[in-house]
C-alpha cells in the first residue's frame, strides 16, 4: 500500500501537537486531480479546533483535529502531541469513518504487555518520548484508508500555577501547513473576577495578530479567540505554507482584594492563597558553583553573567556568600556578609575572577554552604526574622570524595535538618538529574534544569528572581478539626511574592454552614494569621454559572493535587511506604483517567479483523456567617469591663463609660472637614491615637447641623517604632521603613513581641499592645449608592489599664479616675430629653440626656447607651477647649 507524507496539527492550552507521516513507497503516484489548498500529499487537515475552559485556575481542554485522505491509497500517519509537562492527559478518541475508538487508562505494566503484544505481531505504530523545556512529546500512529475522514480528540487537564504574578497558558503552535478551520477558544471562569487578561505569539506580527485575535474580560469571565483566516497562515501573499509556528502565551491573573480565596463544590474545597503588599522577608543565600573543567567557556561565561545581574537585584537586607567546587572547595568570604555596596562590589570582582579548574566535589560543598548558613543563625549575625536559601549550580555528576549520590543526599538531609530549603539547577544534560531532584525535593526546595542555549543566563536570573522576595516563612493553613478528609500538603517552608499556594481537600460533612480556613505564616516584622470563613450557602449562590465550570471541577483539580504531590513523596521513599504511596496515586490516576507515570492510555482499532493498538504514555525528567473568633483582647473586652472604657463613633460622638455608676458622659466635637484630632497621647508608653475628621458627600452650608466623622485614624508607638493608619478601605502597617498593607476583605492576625493587630473581615480591627491595651476600630459601610455619606470609623478604647497616668487627649484625660455628680433633673427642651445639672472637674455644666451607639457588639445595629450630654465641644468637661487637641498631621 502506498503512503505519502502528511503533516498536520493538534494545538492544546498550554500545548502543542504536530502530526507527520512518512510514505513507506513514495513511488506510487496519487489520483491525478485537484486538490484542495493546504493538501500535503492528498492528505488535508481541514479543521483544528482548540475548546478550553479554565475554571479556578484549573484547566480543561479539548482538542479537536479533522482530516480527510484525498489519495488513492491508505496512509499510515504519525501523530505527534506535545502538551505541558505538568498536564495530566484524560482521553484520546478516533474516529473513523463514523466510528469512534476510545482511549483506556490503564496501569503501566498491563499496558505495556498489550503494547509489547501487539509490537510482536507488527501491528501498531511506534511510540517516541522526549522532554523539551516546557512540553512533553507523545506519538500515535493510525492507518487511514483511501477517501476516509478522521478525527483526532485530545483531553488534557491541568491546574495553571502563579509564576512571576500571573498564570501562564502556554500552546506550541506548529501546523506545518494551511488549515482552513484554525481556531482556538479560550473561557475562563474565575470567582474572584478577572484583573488583567493578555495574549501574545512569537510567530506573527501584532498588525495580523491583532484581527485574528480577540480577547476580553469583565468581572468573573474572561474570553480568548484567536482565528487566523487561510491568507493570514501564508508565510507570503502568495505562498501556501504557513508561518505559524512558534508559541502563543495567554497571561492573566485574578483581584486580589483578599489575600485568600475558598471554593467548595460537591464536598470538595479548594484554598488559594496570594497575600500582597508584606514586606520582603531579609535573605541569607549561599550560591553553590559548579567549577569544574566540564563548564569550561560558553557555560561558565553565561553563569558569570547570571551571577553578576543577580548581584544588582540582591537587596540591602540581605546576607550572602559564594562557594566554589570542583576537586576542592573554595569560598569568597568566611561567613557570610550583608549586601553592602561595597560587599557587593566585592562581589562582583569575585565573579568576574571565576575559572573553571578540576573535578566535581558537590557533597563538600553543599555541607560548607550548610554549615555556613547553620552557623549565622546559630551565632545570631543574621536577623532573627530572616530565613535562609541555599542555590546549587553543577553541569555533572560528583566524581571526588563523596561520589554516592544516596550518601551525598543522605549528608546534605542530616545537615539542613529540615531548617531552609535546597535549590538545585542542572546545567545540560549530562548529569543525574533525578539525583539532584530528590535532593532538593527531600529538603523542602525544588530543582530546574538549564538548558544549554543562547538564553542560559536568562535561565538562571529568571529562577533566582522567583525565590528572591520571600513574604513568609514557616506558612501552614490550618482547618476546622475532624471536619477535613484527604488533605493535599498545607504547610511550606516559604512563601514567594507572585505565587500562590493552593490546598484542596474532602469536606468529612458536606452539610456544614460554614467553613473557616486560616493562614499562618512569620512575616518580616511579625507573624500573621490571615482567616477566610465562607457561609455555604452564599457560595453556592456564588458558583451558579454553571455554563462556565466543567462538571465536578474541584473533585478533579484534589485528585490532580494528591496525584502529583503523591508522585513528588514517592521519590524519596523506599520500601513499603514507597509501595504505598505508589498504590495510592495509581488508584487515583485509574479512578480520574489520568495519564501519569503510573499509567499509560491504549487505544485499540479494530482494523482488517485484526487489532491496531497505540499507546500514550508520561514520560518524565530523568536522564533525558457566623462570627469569625476575634482575639482574646477582644473577647476579653465584651466579659463586662469592671474599668471605664471609652470611645467615639458617629458624628464624632466622644462617649466616657464609668460601669461604677451605671452611667455615662457623652459630648461632640464640631471642627471642619481635613482637622486632625489628638485622641490619645502617653508620654511614658509613647503610644499616640490621632484621628482626622470628614464630611459630608455634599457638604452642608448650615455649620450648626453638618455631620462630620472619623475617616482616618493614627496609632502610634514611639518605642516600638511602629504605625497603623487605618482608613474605610485599607489599613496600612509600618514598622521603621517596612510596609504591610491589607484591606478591610481579610481575615488576619499580625504578632510580634508585646503586638498584636487582629483584623476582622468587613468589621472591626482589634489592636492590642502587651496586657491592658486594647483599642477597637469599627468600620461603618453605607450604602455605595447613598447620595450624602461617606463609609466612616469608629474607634473605642476596651482597655487602658496599661496606660500611664500621664495620659492625655480627648479621651486620654478620661482615663484617669474622676467623679461628676447629676442633680436638678428637669424637663428639657425637648420633652423626652431631660436637662440636669452636673458637677464635673469643678465646673457647674447644663447637661442633657440623651444616647449613643455601641457598635463593638454589633456594627449594623449597634446597642443604645444613655449619656448625659455636655454642650459646646465638651466645654467644662475635657481640660482647655476642644481647639487645644487639634494636631497638624496623623502621626
Amino acid at each position: 500500500m502506498a503512503l505519502a507524507r502528511w503533516l498536520c496539527l493538534i494545538l492544546a492550552l498550554l500545548s502543542g501537537l504536530a502530526v507527520s507521516g512518512f510514505p513507506r513507497n513514495p513511488s506510487r503516484l496519487l489520483r491525478k486531480r485537484s486538490l484542495p489548498e493546504g493538501a500535503v500529499d492528498g492528505i488535508e487537515v481541514y479543521s483544528t479546533k482548540v475548546n478550553c475552559k479554565v475554571t479556578s485556575r484549573f484547566a480543561h481542554n479539548v482538542v479537536t483535529t479533522r482530516a480527510v485522505n484525498h489519495a488513492n491509497t491508505a496512509k499510515e500517519v504519525s501523530f505527534d502531541v506535545e502538551l505541558p509537562k505538568t498536564a495530566f492527559i484524560t482521553n484520546f478518541t478516533l474516529t473513523i469513518d463514523g466510528v469512534t475508538y476510545p482511549g483506556n487508562v490503564k496501569e503501566k505494566e498491563v499496558a505495556k504487555k498489550q503494547y509489547e503484544k501487539a509490537v510482536s505481531q507488527g501491528k501498531t505504530a511506534g511510540l517516541v518520548k522526549a522532554s523539551g523545556r516546557k512540553l512533553e512529546k507523545f506519538t500515535v500512529s493510525v492507518n487511514v484508508a483511501a477517501g476516509s475522514k478522521v478525527t483526532f480528540e485530545l483531553t488534557y487537564e491541568e491546574l495553571l500555577k502563579r509564576h512571576k504574578g500571573k498564570y501562564e497558558m502556554y500552546l506550541k503552535v506548529q501546523p506545518k501547513q494551511l488549515v482552513k478551520h484554525f481556531e482556538i477558544t479560550v473561557d475562563i471562569f474565575e470567582p474572584q473576577g478577572i484583573s488583567t487578561l493578555d495574549a501574545e505569539a512569537s510567530f506573527i506580527t501584532n498588525d495580523l495578530l491583532g484581527s485574528a485575535l480577540t480577547k476580553s474580560f469583565s468581572g468573573k469571565k474572561g474570553h480568548v479567540s484567536f482565528k487566523p483566516s487561510l491568507d493570514q497562515q501564508r508565510s507570503c501573499p502568495t505562498c501556501t505554507d504557513s508561518l505559524l509556528k512558534g508559541d502563543f502565551i495567554i497571561t492573566y491573573d485574578v483581584n486580589r482584594e483578599s489575600p485568600a480565596n475558598v471554593q467548595i463544590v460537591n464536598g470538595y474545597f479548594v484554598h488559594f492563597f496570594a497575600p500582597q503588599g508584606l514586606p520582603v522577608v531579609p535573605k541569607s543565600v549561599v550560591f553553590v558553583i559548579d567549577v569544574s573543567g566540564s563548564m569550561y567557556g560558553r557555560k561558565m561565561e553565561q553563569t558569570k553573567d547570571a551571577l553578576l545581574k543577580i548581584l544588582e537585584d540582591v537587596k540591602q537586607d540581605d546576607y550572602l556568600n559564594f562557594i566554589l567546587f570542583s576537586g576542592d572547595v573554595t569560598t569568597w568570604k568566611d561567613s557570610l556578609v550583608p549586601a553592602t555596596p561595597e560587599n557587593i562590589q566585592e562581589a562582583r570582582k569575585f565573579v568576574m575572577d571565576i575559572h573553571d579548574r578540576g573535578m566535581t566535589n558537590i557533597n563538600d560543598a553543599l555541607l560548607r554552604g550548610i554549615s555556613m548558613l547553620n552557623k549565622a543563625r546559630e551565632e545570631h549575625t543574621v536577623p532573627e526574622r530572616s530565613t535562609s536559601i541555599i542555590i546549587m549550580l553543577t553541569d555533572g555528576d560528583a566524581n571526588v570524595g563523596e561520589s554516592r549520590p544516596e550518601k551525598i543526599q543522605e549528608n546534605v538531609r542530616n545537615a539542613i535538618g529540615g531548617k531552609f530549603p535546597l535549590y538545585n539547577l542542572g546545567f545540560g544534560n549530562n548529569l543525574n538529574y533525578n539525583f539532584l531532584e530528590n535532593m532538593a525535593l527531600e529538603n523542602h526546595g525544588l530543582a530546574r534544569r538549564i538548558y544549554e542555549d543562547s538564553d542560559a543566563s536568562l535561565q538562571l536570573q529568571g529562577f533566582y528572581e522567583e525565590v528572591a522576595n520571600p513574604l513568609l516563612t514557616g506558612v501552614e493553613a490550618e482547618y476546622p478539626q475532624n471536619a477535613i478528609l484527604d488533605l493535599t500538603q498545607n504547610s511550606y517552608q516559604h512563601f514567594y511574592d507572585g505565587s500562590e499556594i493552593v490546598v484542596a481537600g474532602r469536606l468529612a460533612d458536606e452539610d456544614m454552614n460554614s467553613f473557616k480556613a486560616a493562614v499562618k505564616g512569620h512575616g518580616a516584622i511579625n507573624d500573621l494569621t490571615f482567616t477566610e470563613e465562607v457561609d455555604m450557602k452564599e457560595m453556592e449562590k456564588a458558583l451558579q454559572e454553571q455554563d462556565y465550570i466543567f462538571g465536578d471541577y474541584i473533585e478533579r483539580l484534589w485528585a490532580y493535587l494528591t496525584i502529583e504531590q503523591l508522585l513528588e513523596k514517592r521519590k524519596n521513599a523506599w520500601g513499603e511506604e514507597k509501595e504505598n504511596l505508589t498504590a495510592q496515586a495509581l488508584e487515583l490516576s485509574l479512578k480520574y483517567h489520568f495519564v501519569t507515570p503510573l499509567t499509560s492510555m491504549v487505544v485499540t482499532k479494530p482494523e482488517d479483523n485484526e487489532n491496531q493498538t497505540a499507546i500514550a504514555n508520561k514520560p518524565g525528567e530523568g536522564p533525558l456567617d457566623a462570627e469569625v473568633i476575634p482575639s482574646m483582647a477582644y473577647l476579653t473586652s465584651y466579659q463586662g469591663p469592671k474599668t471605664p472604657y471609652y470611645y467615639v463613633d458617629g458624628d464624632p460622638h466622644f462617649i466616657i463609660q464609668i460601669p461604677e455608676k451605671d452611667d455615662a458622659i457623652c459630648f461632640n466635637i464640631d471642627e471642619d472637614p481635613g482637622t486632625v484630632l489628638r485622641l490619645i497621647q502617653d508620654p511614658v508608653t509613647g503610644l499616640t491615637v490621632n484621628g482626622q475628621i470628614i464630611g459630608e458627600k455634599r457638604g452642608s452650608s448650615d455649620s450648626q447641623n453638618r455631620r462630620t466623622y472619623f475617616g482616618k485614624l493614627g496609632i502610634a508607638s514611639a518605642q516600638m517604632d511602629f504605625r497603623i493608619e487605618v482608613t474605610p478601605e485599607n489599613i496600612i502597617l509600618w514598622n521603621g521603613d517596612s510596609l504591610s498593607t491589607f484591606s478591610w476583605l481579610d481575615t488576619v492576625m499580625v504578632t510580634q513581641d508585646g503586638l498584636s493587630v487582629m483584623i476582622n473581615r468587613k468589621k472591626s480591627m482589634v489592636v492590642s499592645f502587651g496586657d491592658g491595651v486594647a483599642f477597637v476600630v469599627v468600620l461603618h459601610q453605607v450604602w455605595k449608592k447613598e447620595p450624602a455619606h461617606h463609609d466612616f470609623l469608629g474607634f473605642y478604647v476596651v482597655d487602658s489599664r496599661g496606660m500611664s497616668a500621664q495620659t492625655h487627649g480627648l479621651l486620654g484625660q478620661f482615663f484617669h479616675p474622676f467623679d461628676f455628680q447629676v442633680s436638678d433633673v428637669h424637663p428639657g427642651s425637648d420633652p423626652t430629653k431631660p436637662d440636669a445639672t452636673m458637677v464635673v472637674k469643678n465646673h457647674q455644666l447644663t447637661v442633657t440626656r440623651g444616647s449613643q451607639k455601641d457598635y463593638r457588639k454589633d456594627i449594623s445595629v449597634g446597642r443604645n447607651v444613655a449619656c448625659w450630654f455636655v454642650h459646646n465641644n465638651g466645654q467644662g468637661l475635657i481640660d482647655g477647649i476642644h481647639r487645644d487637641y487639634i494636631v497638624p498631621s496623623l502621626f
